[in-house]
């Protein structure tokens, strides 16, 4: 069975090391968080000007005044600092983050990403996706392997206005996780979801990429 939201954070997880600090995006990026494994100390950022977010809250440790980027209510820790959005992007932009997990709506076999707009549908701003897509050392994308239609999002080029240009080093589906050595390199398929083969993931695949199983 190919992975669910779940599965997906919890491999996406095992990519997080001891000291990193992490930025999680809006949507399945979330989960991650509930996956991270013992004895792994990670700092999560958030563009609203917060360092060292803790878990979702209980019924009775909601504060209506924590909230992350996407406006969902979290818990702050006894290290948790607060500073304004300005420096929360100058972390970001100075290259202080060592990685960020984003979800997706078309990425292509070059490492683009398209992930905030589908013209005439859904405009909801850019938000700091370009930001970090630019700065972060590292960025992961979690996504369905094909849209509802059945179609690919895993494309020879993307078709939805881009979010940045070979930015994306790792795609983790419901399928597999595609990795790219370096920049200007294939996707490699690494590693496959339980019970999926090698025929489903290339009948669903429009991208180019390597196996290295």
């Amino acid at each position: 069975m190919p992975w669910n939201r779940d599965g997906m954070a919890a491999r996406a997880a095992k990519e997080l090391k001891d000291g990193f600090y992490v930025n999680l995006g809006i949507g399945m990026p979330t989960l991650v968080a509930n996956h991270v494994e013992p004895g792994i100390d990670i700092t999560l950022q958030s563009e609203n000007g917060m360092l060292g977010m803790g878990p979702f809250p209980t019924e009775d440790e909601v504060d209506a005044d924590l909230i992350n980027a996407g406006k969902q209510t979290i818990t702050e820790l006894r290290r948790t600092s607060y500073f304004s959005s300005a420096d929360s992007f100058a972390m970001i932009r100075g290259g202080h983050i060592d990685l960020s997990i984003l979800g997706a709506m078309e990425v292509a076999e070059n490492g683009d990403l398209a992930n905030w707009m589908i013209p005439g549908k859904m405009v909801k701003g850019m938000g700091g996706a370009m930001d970090l897509v630019a700065g972060v050392k590292r960025i992961i994308v979690l996504m369905d392997h094909t849209n509802k239609a059945g179609v690919s999002k895993f494309l020879k080029a993307c078709t939805l206005p881009l979010t940045g240009q070979g930015v994306v080093d790792v795609v983790i589906s419901d399928l597999g996780v595609f990795e790219r050595p370096a920049k200007g390199q294939p996707f490699r398929l690494i590693e496959l979801a339980p019970d999926v083969t090698l025929e489903e993931v290339a009948a669903k695949t429009e991208a180019h990429y390597e196996v290295a199983l």
